[in-house]
């Protein structure tokens, strides 16, 4: 007896969904955004290596401020992660207080350069309703807590290893490491540094965003 032999029906492929565009776009600005912060230096800096001699880069900002009017002011949401100490913590926790957010790294020369103007800040207004945050891009650990060691950093910083952290900051992002932001107590961006900074410059700009009522 011969069996028959059964021959398989092929189904169709299922397609694919397709990413909706906007979501698309979104990604492809955040990836952007990224490249260029791990970019050649721009100007007459010159790039630095990461701590583990990678393509970790920075691109070297002038030290230009630009103040933003509270009607044109972004919030930023979602940021949250793990300190170098190894504690949670987000950004919605400083809420109600005047927020310096300074992106760093331990291979940059610039933000060596203006770790005691940063810290100098901070002490002078720690006791005014004022937060610092810092957060460690594209760093090793050891190396990020080291640099807090030697410039007796006094504030937390977040370990953003893979750069998600500085990612979800896209409303007003930093264009180059470093790069200081000035948050109001809404959580909107009011004010931004982009390359190093120092406390003739910070000061004033944390002092306006303060005062406002």
């Amino acid at each position: 007896m011969v069996t028959p032999r059964i021959s398989a029906v092929p189904t169709a492929a299922r397609p694919r969904p397709r990413a909706v565009p906007a979501v698309r776009a979104a990604r492809a600005a955040a990836a952007a955004a990224l490249c260029g912060l791990l970019a050649g230096c721009a100007g007459s800096q010159a790039a630095q290596n990461g701590p583990d001699g990678g393509d970790n880069r920075f691109i070297a900002g002038d030290g230009s401020t630009q103040t933003i009017p509270a009607a044109d002011r972004k919030p930023v949401t979602g940021v949250q992660g793990e300190t170098l100490d190894g504690e949670r913590l987000a950004l919605a926790d400083l809420k109600g207080k005047v927020t310096v957010v300074n992106f760093w790294a331990s291979w940059c020369a610039p933000c060596r350069g203006e770790a005691p103007s940063l810290e100098q800040v901070h002490k002078a207004n720690k006791d005014k309703g004022v937060a610092f945050l810092g957060v460690a891009f594209k760093d090793s650990k050891q190396n990020a807590q080291a640099f807090e060691r030697k410039f007796k950093v006094g504030y937390p910083s977040l370990f953003d290893a893979d750069g998600r952290i500085t990612l979800a900051f896209r409303a007003v992002p930093p264009n180059a490491i470093p790069t200081t932001l000035v948050l109001d107590r809404q959580g909107r961006v009011a004010a931004r540094v982009i390359g190093a900074t120092t406390y003739s410059t910070l000061n004033p700009l944390v002092a306006r965003v303060l005062a406002e009522k």
